[in-house]
């Protein structure tokens, strides 16, 4: 057998990229909201030290770039644009001669962590890859170089010991390009250097032996979800099988720390699979961007799957809808969003403010760090290969590229993942043969594929393949038949998921704002904090596993929590479930209805606020008809 070639797939540029439909709605809010703005009103962007301010030098700029970059360029904002250029400027002016990159003095350098090094390097590696400004390559060698020495003389630790895989974007990308010994050794020293995840997850379960409240980088739910793509990125200079160990540690760290959403659990280490555990926005991204390089370097489709399953119910419901605020740590079953009493929280070693929503709830990381994902998943929605294209991520989106002399034109058109149809169109300058391959959610019942040579059954879980001669406007469609399924959870209560989407309960709730100062950092609206209470009946549990599916008008806010585009219903039973501390118990006092059965409306995860997920299922005999 022929071995495969990685990476299989590579991303366009931004600037290639345009978001359509409701993506293009999410992106321009996110430009509008709290992303757009932290360069205007967070002390720790707008006056950092990486801009000759006095401010955090660290992560939070190169954090907030990482995202804001590719914004810019997918919406094609002049303002934002220069804006970003005004900070890359900076960057390159302030390079040491000998390469240091990090706005530290000389003599704090030993004592610096250069986990901010390998951020920084990655950000100038998406400006090259969206500008071409030929000032990065020379600047990423000589930052390289420099780093290499470093670390030779002042051994890694703190975050760059956890995550000193994230070095390898910029190293692989330099040596795809100049590929010199050095940049190998470089590679195996930080490999050698830094924390092994495959021996760790091969030989225990990490954050399974918990004590009352622990801090650990071995079971840091950011660091776990960041190495998930650990060796995959290692694999251009190991020659091994990318997927082998990402594929091993998704599933353990499922079948420990999965929640019902599919993505996993840490409020700030990873916490098991209670409902009520919290999980943290920067995980949330941070797996998103695994899931893309995943795929990128594999060229797998279950990793698309898992990305959007992030995207379309996590990132979504961890952010406010209008993108202003955003919380450190979202909940399953979350019913009110005021600050719990220190002691009584149930996270790990987060804060009792950790779930609300505000400017920066418990630490900033998060407020720096989650624009990046909707961005990026834009990005990687269509990757280029040697025999062509792959739509990897079913949005509404296009792109512009040049294929063996051909001007080239691919637009999905499609309100995916409120319905189940995408239509692909292909533009061509002239009529050009290549590959396009589009991915089948592994989540359908059936796949129907509708192409100019006529209809075919695809595979879910796989790339349907189209190798023809495309002439200018042909069109693709792929019809999608999914089925609601209750899903059963360890706790032996149940989920309901129907294609990407989880399906939840939603809670009215009102909501107080507080505007006031801390630390320097104003919160003032619509950048301020935000107390959430309930205002509606939530203790229920499923009567029935049939559920009728109900489309509705696409909002101008993709994820609107008044109107969002599709919802189901089914009978539920109202129950005796209570509310202690702010955070309701993990079950009901009892499963025995308190009243007669009522039709209840369930909405997208990402639709929601407040909500309940993890319900139990009353009618027991009814269990023969789960799936």
């Amino acid at each position: 057998m022929k071995k495969k070639k990685y990476p299989i797939y590579s991303y366009l540029s931004a600037s290639a990229v345009r978001p359509t439909g409701w993506l293009y709605k999410q992106l321009r809010i996110q430009a509008e909201g709290l992303s757009g703005h932290l360069d205007l009103i967070w002390p720790d962007v707008r006056d950092s030290k990486w801009i000759g301010g006095n401010r955090e030098g660290w992560e939070r700029v190169p954090y907030w770039l990482d995202g804001f970059i590719p914004l810019a360029f997918l919406l094609d904002d002049d303002e934002l644009k220069a804006r970003a250029k005004r900070y890359i400027d900076a960057i390159f002016d302030g390079q040491e001669e000998d390469g240091w990159i990090c706005p530290c003095e000389k003599e704090e350098r030993q004592g610096y962590d250069v986990w901010a090094a390998f951020l920084i390097l990655k950000v100038l590696v998406e400006w090259h890859e969206t500008t071409g400004d030929e000032r990065v390559e020379p600047a990423v060698e000589k930052a390289l170089r420099q780093l290499l020495g470093h670390i030779k003389s002042v051994i890694m630790f703190g975050w760059a010991t956890s995550r000193w895989f994230e070095c390898l974007i910029p190293i692989n990308w330099l040596f795809a390009r100049k590929p010199e010994p050095w940049l190998e050794e470089m590679a195996f020293t930080l490999s050698a250097y830094g924390l092994d995840y495959e021996r760790l997850w091969r030989g225990t379960d990490p954050g399974t032996v918990e004590p009352e409240k622990y801090w650990l980088h071995l079971s840091h739910v950011v660091n776990t979800a960041m190495a998930l793509k650990s060796r995959a990125v290692m694999s251009p200079f190991t020659g091994e099988d990318p997927d082998n160990f990402a594929k091993f540690m998704f599933k353990k760290l499922n079948r420990l720390h999965g929640s019902a959403t599919g993505h996993f659990s840490g409020d700030e280490c990873l916490s098991g699979t209670s409902p009520i555990r919290g999980t943290e926005l920067c995980s949330i991204v941070e797996a998103m961007y695994s899931y893309e390089e995943l795929m990128r370097i594999g060229g797998n489709a279950y990793w698309g799957d898992r990305l959007e399953e992030a995207a379309y119910n996590d990132l979504a419901t961890a952010i406010s809808a209008d993108m202003n605020s955003h919380q450190y740590d979202r909940m399953i079953n979350q019913v009110n969003c005021s600050p719990i009493e220190e002691g009584k929280q149930p996270f790990s070693s987060n804060g009792g403010g950790a779930h609300m929503f505000g400017l920066e709830p418990n630490y900033g990381c998060c407020t720096a760090n989650f624009n990046q994902g909707w961005p990026k998943f834009a990005r990687s929605a269509i990757m280029k290969y040697k025999k062509g294209y792959a739509v990897a991520a079913l949005c509404p989106v296009s792109i512009t590229d040049s294929y063996k002399g051909k001007d080239i034109n691919i637009a999905v058109d499609t309100e995916y993942p409120f319905r189940d149809q995408i239509k692909v169109i292909v533009g061509v300058s002239k009529p050009v043969k290549f590959v396009l391959k589009i991915r089948v959610p592994a989540s359908a019942e059936k796949a129907l594929l509708i192409t100019p040579d006529g209809k075919t059954e695809v595979n879910p879980g796989s790339f349907a393949k189209i190798d023809r001669k495309w002439k200018d406007q042909d069109t693709i469609e792929l019809k999608l038949k999914f089925k609601p399924k209750l899903i059963l959870r360890p706790s032996g209560m149940y989920c309901v998921r129907r294609g990407p989407l989880f399906y939840s309960l939603p809670i009215e709730s009102e909501a107080k704002m507080l505007e006031y100062e801390s630390n320097g950092v104003e919160r003032k609206f619509p950048f301020c904090d935000w107390i959430i209470t309930p205002a509606s009946e939530w203790g229920f549990g499923f009567a029935s596993s049939k559920f009728e599916k109900m489309e509705h008008p696409m909002p101008d806010v993709p994820f609107d929590r008044e109107d969002p585009p599709v919802s189901l219903e089914t009978w539920m039973y109202p129950l005796d479930w209570r509310e202690y501390n702010g955070v309701c118990s993990i079950y009901p006092e009892s499963e025995t209805p308190i009243g007669e059965k009522r039709r209840i409306k369930l909405v997208p995860f990402g639709c929601t606020t407040l909500r309940m997920t993890e319900m139990p299922l009353i009618k027991q005999e009814l269990e023969n008809e789960l799936v």
